[in-house]
């Protein structure tokens, strides 16, 4: 496995952002930014042995200081929506910035997936961390947070997730990478093919807010227990169903390091397995035209990409039903996603 380190840009303060490239000995690499820890580019090989680059990512630094899709990003302190910014912990209440609607989103205007990390590279594994201050986009409790990438000889791409801090808070970190298994630049994804090893779902309101209710799937437009096209049922008709496409929060079975969902092409011949400890995953389809040129200078058009977010569900603090999120001063965070790629 070789790690190398290039500069790629710079801050608006002109601190410098490098890019990572993880390659294995096969020519399969995966690149990574210390910008928002995010993965830029992952190539692996189809079918037919064609390298293809199957994340989405953006041209140059400039589009990422301005990206509002959270490409590739590590995305906290809480990642997706906390209901109108809101939260009481330990019988205080916290007020956060609102950048989605009446919502908190994903950490808020300046979460993770903007901040700069410290990157090291130690063996085979590229290591980022980040401190994020008290009160920090009104997050109580300075809290170190920690993201491992590791790149294996069978192309294998884990997240390492690690964090604690120094007084109570709330913490559900996630990557938000944008999947196309025919390749970053090769258009829609609704052909593909998606299981979910998931029966149910968090129930949301108009603002995409839980509540509460844990619904079933069987014969929605959500279930996907059997591999099924993504574009299929994605304009069904169904109350949840609020929007053009899907943005949802569902709840996977089983508990513990477990297999979630896998993705496939039939072609490129690509096959994607996620596994995860979270609860749940956030699967997201973006249904506009990206803001900012994709690679190549590109337009990234509606329905390129699928997201797999392995998290806690939305809002989670505040829905005591729902697995917690508090992480208690000196309490060590650890959660581990694993992105493994095959052929068909």
């Amino acid at each position: 496995m070789a790690i190398t380190k290039k500069q790629f840009g710079v801050m608006d303060d002109e601190r410098p952002v490098s890019l990572y490239h993880m390659e294995n000995s096969n020519g399969a690499y995966v690149e990574i930014l210390d910008f928002g820890a995010r993965i830029r580019s992952l190539v692996v090989p189809d079918q037919n042995g064609t390298m293809t680059d199957v994340v989405l990512g953006l041209e140059d630094m400039n589009a990422y200081l301005h990206d509002d899709a959270a490409l590739g990003a590590v995305c906290g302190r809480v990642a997706n929506r906390i209901a109108k910014g809101h939260f009481s912990l330990n019988g205080k209440d916290y007020t956060l910035a609102i950048n989605n609607g009446p919502n908190s989103l994903h950490g808020g205007p300046t979460g993770f997936g903007l901040r700069l990390f410290d990157g090291k590279i130690k063996d085979d594994d590229l290591i980022l961390t980040y401190r994020s201050a008290d009160m920090e986009e009104g997050f109580p409790g300075e809290l170190t947070l920690t993201v491992t990438y590791h790149w294996s000889e069978d192309n294998e791409l884990s997240i390492l997730y690690e964090a604690v801090s120094d007084a109570d808070t709330i913490l559900n970190v996630t990557n938000h990478a944008y999947f196309n298994l025919n390749g970053h630049d090769s258009g829609e994804v609704l052909d593909q093919l998606l299981m979910i090893d998931s029966t149910a779902m968090t129930d949301f309101d108009d603002f995409q807010i839980p509540t509460g209710k844990i619904s079933e799937t069987a014969g929605t437009p959500f279930d996907f227990t059997e591999a099924k096209p993504i574009g299929r049922d994605i304009h069904g008709v169904h109350p949840q169903m609020k929007g053009n496409t899907y943005d949802h929060s569902l709840v996977l079975d089983g508990s513990g390091f477990r297999e979630a969902a896998v993705l496939k092409s039939t072609t490129s011949g690509i096959r994607m397995t996620c596994f995860t400890e979270e609860p749940g995953l956030q699967l997201y389809v973006y249904d506009y035209v990206l803001h900012n040129k994709g690679k190549g200078g590109i337009d990234y058009q509606p329905f390129g990409a699928v997201c797999l977010e392995t998290q806690h569900y939305p809002d989670s603090i505040n829905h005591p039903e729902f697995p917690s999120i508090v992480l208690e001063k000196g309490e060590k965070f650890r959660s581990t996603t694993v992105y493994n790629f095959s052929t068909i």
